[in-house]
């Protein structure tokens, strides 16, 4: 795929790879859901009683929805958020979805619990059914008829299990064991989707590069579960028809602007998979929402503030306008909070024991890479090679690395710790320093030294080298949550919590068994300056702990290489990005 973006063009095309994958993790107040349905979960077509088969029934929280119409970087239309959602009953809906490599296809399976063995059985759903991580595709049809009876819209959406999700009934398990959100990092190895019993799961999905076109005015929806599923999974035929009303993003205030889109029945409540919820942010100033709509945001790439009506549910997962390195950023459908660093600095002799659990640092290839002119108005004429870059933990340890102030230093002293299997501190090392970044959008202390990107020249001897080699550590991204120890509820999701303030001493940072910190490379001084090489074939280089300062069990998968080509002119420089074993996510 041949790319080439200047500062507009690139805006709206760099996040398109996101937003296509995007789930919607909002919706009706699940307490809608319970009053409205959760009387009889499973009615309808006789299903059969298998142990350890989860009865699963489309249920709606409410009859009637309003949506507001927006505009928004040159697109106009509304977000079918129904308020519908998959009911679930005698047994958790459960999968464990996996790929060997990237030169394998994603393979799903149910995981069918009875409650009465330790072991539980498996079921293989059909070869290519599950083609990525995000979700059941093509699992709901909506269609959508104006007011004279024609229909307007027809889609397909699909279905996160991790979705907003909810008690159906009081004896219910309290909270949910299963992850909030659905991967869409293209480079995901694994995941684990489900729905506990007694719950039930919103089935919206949002594609937002591409809104249903639908005017002001009074329509009909009727949705329904894609005949393949219900037959796989022995769903009754229900059709839930649901009045929906579509108005200005003026008209209602509080829903206007970004997210646009809400139930009737609810006060926009974005519900978690524990119940803690999601951040819900109110549009009251749409102008510095489509300010920031003007701008391109990667993960964590730059620093404008969040749309305030963008749940953090979708804020790497769905309209990521934002995205910077800076307070208020999350990963999925939380903001989870910081962990506090020990009391004081480590004493005794440092050392690690031999057989203690340690952190395997990975990297994955660069994705989202683009040409820009270098987003903040750097110099003229400038071409930036612009990307996003992960490094992950597959454990079995997670890594996690305290800082500690001197009294008026710029620098604190890091040190990594060690624990064993009970939980107990039985060692720590140092492992150089943290520094406070004082830039606009940054201001939090970096970790130093945790990656470092380079671009190698076609037979890799050359390089152009990005100046970013420090970060604040946060779990933004969901990588393999099927490894060892795997964390699927982690803590520092959020830069706002984990990565201290200017007058901090001390800070933790931590990064989980299973989870991964995504990087955007798009500000100067970040990117790759391009301007002076020639055209050809590159390599971009990522490399997790370049300078062995942490200690982890493997340190030989810590490079990862994306190749790249170069071409046009200066000033109008294109990339091509060749697929990655079967990844095609350029």
């Amino acid at each position: 795929m041949t790319s080439k973006r200047s500062k507009s063009s690139q805006n709206s095309q760099g996040s398109r790879t996101r937003l296509q994958r995007a789930t919607f993790a909002a919706g009706a107040a699940l307490t809608v859901v319970v009053a409205g349905a959760g009387a009889a979960p499973g009615a309808g077509a006789a299903q059969e009683n298998t142990a350890g088969k989860p009865k699963l029934k489309l249920i709606a929280a409410s009859n009637s929805v309003t949506l507001d119409r927006y505009e928004w970087d040159g697109a106009s239309g509304v977000f079918l958020d129904l308020g519908t959602y998959l009911s679930v009953d005698d047994a958790p809906l459960e999968f464990k979805v996996t790929r060997k490599s990237y030169k394998d296809p994603v393979v799903a399976q149910q995981i069918l619990r009875d409650g009465t063995s330790t072991k539980p059985k498996t079921k293989t759903l059909p070869a290519g059914l599950v083609k990525d991580f995000t979700g059941l595709a093509g699992f709901i049809d909506v269609s959508i008829k104006n007011a004279a009876g024609e229909e307007v819209s027809a889609t397909k959406g699909t279905f996160c299990p991790n979705n907003a999700s909810g008690r159906i009934r009081p004896d219910a398990p309290a909270t949910s064991k299963y992850p909030q959100s659905c991967p869409t990092n293209p480079f995901t190895l694994g995941s684990v989707w489900g729905v506990e019993k007694g719950w039930a799961s919103n089935t919206s999905s949002i594609d937002y590069d591409k809104p249903v076109d639908l005017p002001v005015g009074e329509y009909t929806a009727k949705v329904g579960v894609a005949k393949e599923y219900r037959d796989l999974f022995g769903i009754p035929d229900d059709q839930h028809t649901i009045k929906v009303t579509v108005r200005s993003d003026g008209e209602g205030g509080e829903g206007a602007g970004a997210a646009g889109s809400r139930s009737s029945a609810s006060s926009a409540h974005h519900g978690g998979g524990n119940g803690a919820g999601h951040d819900t942010r109110t549009a009251n100033d749409p102008a510095a929402a489509a300010a920031a709509a003007a701008h391109h945001y990667g993960p964590r790439g730059a620093d404008a503030p969040t749309p305030p009506a963008l749940s953090h549910a979708l804020e790497d997962r769905g309209l990521a306008h934002h995205l910077g390195d800076g307070p208020g950023h999350t990963d999925g459908s939380r903001i989870a909070p910081a962990l506090k660093p020990a009391a004081k600095r480590p004493t005794g002799r440092a050392g690690v024991p031999a057989d203690v659990p340690k952190p395997d640092l990975r990297s994955l290839p660069a994705w989202d890479i683009a040409v820009t002119d270098g987003e903040d108005g750097d110099a003229p004429g400038k071409d930036y090679l612009a990307f996003s870059a992960n490094v992950w933990n597959a454990g079995p340890a997670p890594l996690v690395v305290d800082g500690f102030r001197s009294p008026g230093k710029d620098l604190m002293d890091s040190y990594q710790y060690f624990y064993d299997a009970d939980g107990k501190q039985v060692g720590y090392t140092p492992s150089g320093t943290m520094e406070w970044d004082p830039r606009e959008g940054h201001e939090h202390w970096h970790f130093t030294d945790f990656a470092r990107y380079r671009l190698l020249s076609e037979d890799q001897t050359k390089e152009v080298r990005s100046g970013k080699e420090a970060f604040c550590l946060a779990n933004t991204d969901a990588v393999d949550y099927t490894v060892k120890n795997a964390n699927w509820h982690p803590d520092n999701t959020d830069l706002s919590t984990a990565c201290g303030q200017q007058n901090s001493i001390s800070v933790r940072e931590v990064l989980d068994v299973g989870s991964g910190d995504t990087y955007t490379q798009y500000r100067p001084g970040q990117s790759f300056d391009i301007t002076g090489l020639p055209n050809g074939t590159y390599y971009i280089q990522v490399i997790a702990n370049p300078e062995n300062r942490l200690q982890e069990t493997n340190t030989k998968n810590n490079v990862a290489l994306r190749k790249v080509v170069l071409a046009g002119e200066p000033g109008a420089r294109t990339v091509t990005v060749p697929p990655h074993d079967l990844i095609n996510a350029p």
